[in-house]
């Protein structure tokens, strides 16, 4: 991902002191889509990054769109995960629990650890913003992928 435009950060005031950074805006142009990986994703599954951790936030979110029944391999985050469902209808389940219907506005908070999965419903696409932090140089530990039956469960 590319360095967002900084506005007034460390340019010299005119008293010759430096400023402290300010707004910070990254161009949607600086942010190239990218398709999910295989052994991440089942279907297709559209990646846009929109932040990754800097020195003043361990946090990375992108937005996720899937195809209708495209889906996450399970998964989890070492310190939790955020989802704002943006468009469409799709599904998120925690490991040993039911299937849980997400659409637009809904925000699910998945805790630390917990083995989860999330997409699209059969018949819809999906999109969330995905936010995230990032712990000993990952944002998530991958597992196996979610099989068609445990989808239609």
């Amino acid at each position: 991902m590319h360095d967002p435009i900084t506005t007034n950060a460390g340019s010299p005031a005119s008293d010759g002191q430096t400023r402290q950074p300010t707004i910070q805006v990254t161009p949607v142009g600086a942010r190239p889509s990218a398709l999910g990986a295989a052994e991440l994703f089942t279907g297709t599954v559209v990646v846009d990054g929109m932040f990754g951790p800097n020195s003043h936030s361990p946090g990375s979110g992108a937005l996720v769109t899937f195809t209708p029944g495209a889906r996450t391999a399970w998964h989890a985050h070492p310190v939790g995960q955020i989802l704002i469902v943006t468009a469409g209808q799709g599904w998120i389940q925690a490991w040993g629990e039911d299937r849980r219907a997400l659409q637009p506005g809904d925000v699910a908070w998945v805790p630390p650890g917990v083995k989860h999965w999330h997409g699209a419903s059969a018949t819809h696409a999906m999109a969330h913003i995905a936010i995230q932090e990032v712990r000993d140089g990952s944002a998530a530990q991958w597992m196996e992928q979610v099989d068609d039956h445990q989808y239609a469960a």
